[in-house]
């Protein structure tokens, strides 16, 4: 039993080999093949893109996202775009409305004021007003705004010359590929060239248009340039302008841990909802002389972007598919402070995740009694594992795959179901052949032959055909054992076993009846045919040589008895009688040879 239960875990990881080494050769095959790897890839990156969205949504209906209370989003919405353009008649309002914003917010000193927005041009109407704009932003070094870089043709824009203050300095030790930009949408001269914090708005789309993920900073000619969140952040946490990713693609601002995508993104936790405050309530307040300060910004961070859908400034992001851009921002810069960024695992601890699953559904199937306890089991546990994956992802910003190891279990089920299948199979042929083969001969046992002979007659009952019985003993069988000894004895056993079997039909049941007497149940067989099967037999075994020992051989001979049903009996019992007695008589008159009763 034991030669048993190693030959089950033998079938069962040869199975998982066959797995791996399938798993393997998938692998090399889309290495070799570049169109099938790129579908291949295309379809579980967005599957288990799929899968993270499904839990960052259900982290927000369930209401286990706070975002910061510090930071408040100062949003021109619809119905600030409506009042702005009734007040002011025109669309970009003067620049000089940013600047007694600023000021104003500024009086109750908050943390920053970082403005989603690009002061790109020159207003012709009010130049004025960008000049107070440019002063105001550079009289406080709290006060952040953005600009674009892109690929757009030098035919429409030249590129321009960066001033030296928005550099930053960055120490890639890692195979982070940082995105490349040849062009550049700058602010007007005046906010460019002045003491203001300027960083990156970019954002990055995966395939499905989706944002998962922003760059901490871009290059462009050559030279680094922080997004406009990672700059407030890191100037918040006091980090520096010199920046180093390790060879794990981590990078350190402070307390912050942020682990880089390939492409030097950063992949975002999701929030419910930021503070919002209407522009147009902000503007009200302002020109209001009675006011006592109605809102608070003290130690807020102020972010200031237009939500407005006439403006077009939405994206589809995990938890909705019109998020306003700023609160992407917003999000960005509440992980960093927080943070609270997702890391990915790698690819060698998904490897692992996946041996763990497919492990683990084999045992279970393996050690289970019934198919359905496995089954109910198998389920309960990929259930667990979706459920691990939600909140690994909520409790330690940890992103475990979920598509391929639900896959991985399907098919360790499978698989597992199907070895055991097998190893039952065996295990009842082996159980099987324990219950009717003799161990010495290997012929059938005596219990075979009886239920045989019985099933027999009932055969040739039923469809009127006759069968015929062979028992047979070996002669002088005694002076072997005790000339030779009993390993001799076996040794003949064994011999005239196989000789037997090698002399019958393949539909001849050839069975060790007892001691040294064996029988042959002839189907569908008469009385002659049985008697010509049966002296060839005899004269088989009398004109081959046996070996006894390694060195001896000696002469053996058999004697037969021959009995055929309907003719000579009508049960099991009596065709046996019948043949014993043609081999008695067999051995009464000279032994070697076949008798008939």
């Amino acid at each position: 039993m034991k030669n048993l239960a190693k030959t089950k875990w033998f079938i069962f990881f040869s199975f998982l080999l066959i797995v791996l080494a399938t798993l393997l050769l998938g692998y090399v095959l889309l290495q070799s093949n570049t169109a099938l790897r790129k579908v291949f890839t295309s379809f579980f990156e967005v599957a288990e893109n799929r899968s993270f969205d499904f839990r960052q949504k259900t982290k927000i209906e369930l209401q286990q996202a706070n975002s910061n209370e510090n930071i408040l989003i100062l949003a021109i919405d619809d119905a600030s775009l409506e009042y702005l353009w009734e007040k002011y008649g025109e669309w970009p309002i003067p620049r000089n409305i940013y600047a007694d914003v600023i000021n104003y917010i500024e009086a109750q000193n908050p943390q920053s004021i970082i403005f989603d927005m690009m002061f790109i041009k020159s207003l012709k109407s009010s130049p004025e007003s960008d000049k107070y704009l440019a002063e105001t932003m550079s009289k406080y070094p709290n006060v952040y705004t953005g600009m674009n870089f892109d690929r757009m043709s030098y035919d429409v824009r030249k590129p321009i010359s960066l001033p030296q203050r928005l550099e930053i300095g960055v120490n890639n030790a890692s195979d982070v590929k940082i995105s490349k930009y040849e062009n550049c949408r700058a602010l007007f001269d005046a906010l460019l060239n002045s003491n203001a914090k300027i960083g990156a708005t970019n954002v990055s789309r995966q395939a499905d248009g989706t944002i998962r993920a922003l760059p901490l900073f871009v290059q462009y000619k050559n030279l680094y340039y922080p997004s406009i969140m990672f700059k407030a952040a890191s100037d918040a946490l006091n980090a520096g302008n010199q920046f180093y990713i390790d060879q794990n693609k981590n990078l350190k601002i402070g307390e912050t841990n942020i682990k880089l995508t390939k492409n030097g993104e950063a992949l975002l936790n999701w929030y419910k909802s930021f503070e919002i405050l209407p522009f147009y309530k902000l503007i009200n307040e302002m020109n209001n002389k009675n006011s006592y300060d109605k809102y608070n910004f003290k130690n807020k961070v102020v972010v200031v972007g237009v939500t407005a859908q006439a403006m077009y400034d939405v994206k589809s992001v995990p938890i909705a598919q019109d998020y306003p851009g700023v609160s992407v921002q917003a999000t960005f810069y509440n992980n960093i402070i927080d943070n609270n960024f997702i890391h990915k695992t790698e690819i060698f601890e998904n490897i692992l995740i996946l041996l763990g699953v497919m492990a683990l559904v084999g045992g279970i199937v393996m050690l289970s009694t019934s198919t359905l306890f496995a089954f109910l089991s198998t389920t309960l546990f990929g259930i667990a594992y979706l459920f691990i994956s939600y909140y690994m992802m909520v409790l330690y910003n940890i992103w475990i795959p979920v598509v391929l190891p639900t896959l991985a279990i399907i098919a360790a089920f499978t698989l597992s179901i199907l070895a055991k299948y097998l190893m039952k199979s065996r295990d009842f042929e082996y159980q099987y052949k324990l219950a009717t083969i003799d161990g010495l001969t290997e012929l059938y046992n005596h219990r075979y032959f009886q239920d045989a002979l019985r099933k027999q007659i009932d055969i040739a009952r039923r469809y009127e055909q006759p069968f015929s019985l062979i028992i047979c003993d070996i002669d002088f069988f005694k002076k072997f054992n005790d000339t030779y000894g009993h390993q001799a004895g076996d040794a003949v056993l064994r011999q005239v076993a196989q000789t037997l079997k090698k002399n019958s039909r393949t539909t001849d049941s050839v069975c060790r009846y007892g001691g040294e007497e064996m029988s042959i149940i002839l189907p569908n067989t008469g009385s002659e045919e049985a008697m010509l099967l049966a002296e060839r037999i005899c004269s088989a075994v009398s004109e081959k040589p046996f070996h006894l020992t390694p060195v001896d051989t000696a002469p053996v001979t058999i004697s037969l008895g021959v009995a055929t049903f309907p003719d000579n009996a009508q049960t099991p019992q009596d065709l046996i009688e019948w043949a014993d007695k043609g081999l008695y008589y067999a051995k009464e008159h000279g032994r070697n040879q076949v008798g008939r009763y």
